[in-house]
């Protein structure tokens, strides 16, 4: 009987029935915007690279990990052209529409792992003005996911030999499927939505074609928001939030405030529904981001844990092509 437990479990784990397994939490979801909607890759027009570590319930052997890096720019159609007629003026033609990006990964949960790659396309359209006067930016977003869902039988503490349900089964399967996000961005405000797994791939283990689990589809919806205090500081409030297939039985919200020195320091409190406080911290140095947060895990868990941690680094390279210099990720 234990034996059927745990085979089950895998499946479960792997089909998106426990929903925080089967996509990875991100805590600088800010930061990591491009991994969860494919439209803003190539937002903010620079080449950028990005490597985020993240090992939750630290304390406890096997915990849940994610490592993550990712790649993104734009195509430029016009860049920035200079005029020596009377004077030298730099002034933008055409602003580039097209952004790539590439994120590869690799999401550990004890003895089950799940490894593969994203490739993104992104269409920019420039939106003209807002209601406020602010230059505003609307994009669309679909991109590639494959990943291998593997069970890992050498970290088990016993014999499973005899077992028909673990040597019968392949314990690995390989899914292809498609993401799909739109976004709307101006200077003050941000919103974006969504979606993954859009053909619903199946599981399919052993050679039983009639044996299948289908996946969830995940929904995400993000909003934010810039409020300038003075020439320096700003507070940006920011909202995230996730479903499932399941509905109102898998919703999960992170609120998030942060404060912003010159937009190269900030420092920031988040809670996400059900689960933590997390602190966020983070500073510029030229081209680079750093990020760090910290969970305080708020369920039974923090009886064996002492939290998680997430650690984020992102270097942005080459001039913006973009017309809207202001677009920026963090």
């Amino acid at each position: 009987m234990r034996y059927k437990i745990i085979f089950i479990t895998f499946i479960c784990l792997c089909s998106g029935t426990a929903y925080p397994q089967q996509v990875p939490i991100y805590s600088q979801y800010i930061m990591n915007g491009f991994l969860i909607n494919p439209s803003l890759a190539g937002r903010d027009g620079y080449t950028t690279i990005n490597l985020t570590v993240r090992e939750q319930w630290l304390g406890i052997r096997e915990s849940p990990g994610t490592y993550a890096a990712s790649f993104q720019t734009t195509i430029i159609q016009n860049n920035f052209m200079s005029s020596t007629v009377r004077r030298r003026v730099s002034r933008p033609s055409k602003s580039s529409r097209v952004g790539l990006g590439g994120y590869l990964f690799n999401d550990n949960n004890g003895i089950i792992r799940r490894t593969g790659f994203q490739a993104d396309y992104a269409y920019h359209i420039p939106t003209g003005r807002n209601l406020n006067g602010e230059q505003s930016d609307f994009a669309l977003g679909l991109a590639m996911i494959a990943y291998q869902c593997a069970l890992n039988t050498e970290k088990l503490n016993y014999s499973y030999e005899d077992d028909p349900y673990l040597t019968t089964y392949d314990k690995s399967v390989f899914l292809t499927d498609f993401n799909f996000g739109v976004s709307y961005t101006s200077k003050k405000f941000n919103v974006g939505f969504s979606m993954t797994n859009i053909l619903r791939g199946n599981l399919v283990f052993g050679k039983n074609a009639d044996n299948k689990t289908g996946e969830l589809g995940h929904y995400f919806i993000t909003a934010g928001a810039n409020y300038p205090l003075n020439r320096e500081w700003s507070i940006k409030p920011s909202i995230f939030l996730k479903s499932s297939d399941m509905l109102l039985k898998s919703i999960q919200m992170d609120l998030t405030t942060r404060l912003s020195y010159r937009d190269a320091y900030w420092a920031g409190l988040s809670y996400r529904t059900g689960d933590a406080i997390i602190i966020l911290l983070g500073l510029k140095y030229d081209r680079f981001y750093f990020g760090y947060a910290y969970d305080f895990t708020l369920t039974d868990m923090r009886n064996k844990s002492i939290g998680s941690m997430e650690l984020t680094i992102a270097g942005k390279f080459g001039e913006s092509a973009r017309r809207y210099r202001w677009l920026d990720s963090y």
